[in-house]
């Protein structure tokens, strides 16, 4: 029997700035990465004179540096350091990230169990692994996403090239990733996170958050959703005690066509649900407090707004009202659920709650505001 072939993989490292991080970076890639890896692509985007001595100076045998005569951006940094590397797969690095332990294997592992996957990141150490357990695994122990951000992330690196790689538009950054994901999805290509992978990130360290920070943002935001205005949809969903399992096909297919166009659910149970299907699907006690809280955000982005209000049976009344008043006030999208006939289904355990007598649910009615 034949052994498996581990794929190539090469890191690429775009550079603008913070010296210090950026030898942490590569220093961590080198030594915790080791044989793992083949070359690391340094490519520098015009950084000031103290970064690009530092650059210079590294004797590391797998180091391959470059310097861009000009600022291009990070899209067009990565592009153009891809476009240098023939390996299987490309390990993308912000320089403000820091390797502390080897994950490509189980990176690669994920890769090896699901033909279909195009992306896959570690997560941050920063990020409670308590808040991922209720997260369904895919094969390959990874934890689906509709929303790509490239932080860290290993690719199909010919895949990454078919594609199109990064938008130049989207100039020195923020929101490229997020429309690579996009495009990703449509062709139906899926994207991970693996919560046993964990990395460092730093965070703002080559763009700051100061005032061109923001503008940058707010500028790149609008340029996203306009080309995908449908990412503006975020799902206020209520019910009873049910789960995942418990849903109607056709419920479960409306929730998979919204997390695929790029919103997010947020659904409010009487109890902690025990599984959830992406990391665009939040869960919360539901409670009054919760539904103002959620109801009231999103203020001056309109991409953080509730712009629909699901409800589904034994609701708890008040809740129910409260939202439907919201939602008419701010002439938002309603529907409303009723139970159907119970199909095959999964509950929640005994410690929790006896839902054995819970049916199915089935949508009746699709109900818009007047204007």
């Amino acid at each position: 029997m034949n052994t498996p072939v581990a794929p190539s993989v090469d890191v690429i490292i775009p550079v603008y700035n913070s010296p210090e991080l950026t030898k942490r970076c590569i220093d961590s890639a080198v030594t915790v990465l080791g044989q793992s890896i083949r070359t690391i692509y340094i490519q520098d985007d015009a950084s000031d004179t103290e970064t690009c001595a530092m650059l210079d100076q590294l004797r590391y045998q797998q180091l391959h540096v470059y310097h861009a005569p000009e600022n291009q951006g990070f899209g067009k940094s990565i592009n153009d350091a891809v476009a240098r590397s023939d390996a299987d797969l490309v390990l993308v690095l912000n320089s403000d990230t820091e390797i502390h332990e080897n994950f490509l294997p189980l990176l690669c592992e994920a890769f090896a169990a699901d033909p279909e996957l195009a992306v896959i990141s570690p997560t941050q150490d920063n990020f409670s692994q308590s808040k991922l357990e209720c997260y369904q695994r895919r094969p390959g122990g990874y934890i689906a996403t509709y929303r790509f951000q490239g932080y860290a992330f290993l690719i199909r690196r010919t895949l990454f090239v078919t594609i199109g790689g990064f938008d130049a538009q989207f100039g020195r950054g923020y929101f490229e990733d997020t429309d690579l994901g996009r495009r990703l999805i449509r062709h139906g290509w899926r994207m991970g996170v693996h919560p046993d992978a964990c990395i460092h990130h730093a965070g703002g360290a080559s763009f700051g958050r100061g005032r061109s920070y923001r503008l940058l943002a707010k500028r790149n935001r609008a340029l996203y959703l306009s080309r995908y205005p449908e990412a503006h949809r975020n799902i206020l969903l209520v019910s009873g005690p049910y789960t995942l399992a418990d849903l109607s096909v056709q419920l479960k297919d409306s929730i998979e066509q919204v997390l695929r166009q790029g919103g997010g659910i947020h659904w409010l149970t009487p109890l902690p649900l025990p599984q959830l299907s992406c990391l665009q699907m939040r869960n919360s006690s539901a409670s009054i407090k919760m539904a103002i809280k959620l109801m009231l955000r999103g203020q001056s982005r309109a991409d953080k707004r509730i712009s629909a209000v699901w409800i589904l049976p034994d609701a708890p009344i008040l809740l129910r009202t409260l939202l439907v008043f919201f939602a008419r006030v701010r002439k938002l999208e309603i529907r409303k659920w009723e139970a159907g006939q119970f199909e095959s289904a999964q509950r929640l355990s005994d410690s929790q709650q006896d839902l054995s007598e819970k049916p199915v649910l089935k949508q009746v009615t699709t109900k818009q505001n007047p204007d």
